[in-house]
């Protein structure tokens, strides 16, 4: 895993966590980057120094994120619905009482998480692409 700051078109700084160099250009292709703030999808990298741990503070076999990832998704996809690309519809119905509650996971544009944000509507980006495929 690789951690990169991250700046979007408005200034605001955040860090993300890509499987490789390569994953992040494909999913801020995608529009899959987005600010934690403002929702932009105009989002590039920033200057960082490397974190190299010394000899001795080698990590043992087994990456502490890779495994930390893993369990949230495990407990993510065991305890809600996964809903696809209706997730902000989904989400706004709930939030004003339209539907039940219930747990729930799924996609949405930049532009539809930024509304729902502005809206007040309790929502949270996750650090993984669900599994599920809609299309």
């Amino acid at each position: 895993m690789i951690r990169y700051a991250l700046r979007c078109e408005q200034g605001h700084d955040f860090d993300g966590w890509f499987r490789s160099s390569d994953a992040f250009d494909t999913m801020r292709s995608a529009g899959h980057v987005a600010c934690t703030r403002c929702g932009s999808a105009t989002v590039e990298k920033t200057l960082m120094a490397p974190s190299v741990p010394a000899k001795s503070a080698a990590k043992p076999a087994g990456n502490p994120v890779e495994t930390a990832l893993a369990a949230l998704r495990q407990q993510v996809e065991a305890n809600s619905d996964y809903v696809g690309l209706k997730f902000a519809d989904e989400a706004r119905a709930m939030h004003e009482g339209r539907t039940a509650s219930r747990a729930i996971h799924g996609e949405a544009r930049p532009e539809e998480a930024r509304k729902l944000i502005e809206d007040g509507v309790p929502v949270a980006p996750l650090p993984f692409i669900p599994r599920q495929k809609t299309n």
